[in-house]
């Protein structure tokens, strides 16, 4: 995925209220941008730190930049939790993913029940696998990426979800994206939502497909690379 319009060079002065950011114009100036994220963002905010916006190009938007990526001297972290479901449908759709290799026909925003829509459907033809996209930008004290980086009961509800999925007769998978390069394989961060991890593992042990793919992350373009990440679940 690559940014139609290029990114702005700010500094990243601080992040609050969730989806609200100050940055820092080269010229001095301070302007509050959206911030797409709704986790704590633990370990992706550090005051002066580079970061990119991207411009909507609209100037009656309430806030006309949107936070994208932060720099923390190391590489690269995508903030943007929109990214990875456009990311993961274009790795799908040329066949990228060698777990879903053949799953190319690919829709987005499928629904599932009555309430709930599923980020990604791909197909071979005959078969479907829904897959639920999670971004990734912890790296814990162990040098783990680890997900979540807050407490969430809407990530435990996708995991049922896919279970529901799965004893359907489709195929279900978990895909996490990693959108930093500075860590080393994947666990639940169980030190700060031990219910998603427990249900993480109950997902597995059903037969739910867990896959941690690596993105590179610039201020041109975020892809994911084919390469899938070990993990840990205790």
């Amino acid at each position: 995925m690559r940014f139609e319009v290029p990114l702005q060079s700010v500094k990243l002065l601080r992040r609050y209220k969730r989806f609200l950011a100050d940055v820092q114009w080269p010229d001095g100036r301070v302007e509050t941008v959206h911030c797409p994220n709704s986790g704590s963002m633990k370990g992706c905010v550090g005051e002066g730190w580079d970061a990119r916006i991207s411009d909507s190009g609209n100037p009656a938007r309430k806030l006309r930049f949107t936070l994208e990526m932060v720099h923390n001297g190391r590489c690269w972290i995508g903030v943007n939790t929109q990214r990875p479901n456009q990311v993961a449908a274009e790795a799908l759709a040329e066949g990228r993913l060698a777990p879903l290799a053949g799953f190319t026909q690919v829709r987005r925003e499928v629904r599932w029940g009555e309430h709930s829509r599923i980020d990604l459907v791909a197909s071979n033809g005959t078969r479907d696998c829904y897959v639920e996209v999670k971004n990734v930008t912890l790296v814990s004290s162990d040098g783990c990426y680890a997900f979540p980086d807050a407490v969430t009961t809407r990530g435990r509800k996708h995991l049922a979800e896919l279970q529901a999925i799965l004893a359907a007769g489709h195929r279900a998978a978990m895909l996490f994206v990693v959108q930093r390069s500075d860590g080393t394989h994947f666990r639940p961060a169980v030190e700060i939502d031990p219910e998603y991890a427990r249900a993480l593992g109950e997902a597995a042990a059903a037969g739910v497909e867990l896959l941690v793919a690596m993105a590179t992350v610039t201020p041109e373009a975020i892809a994911l690379t084919g390469q899938l990440l070990p993990y840990v679940l205790s």
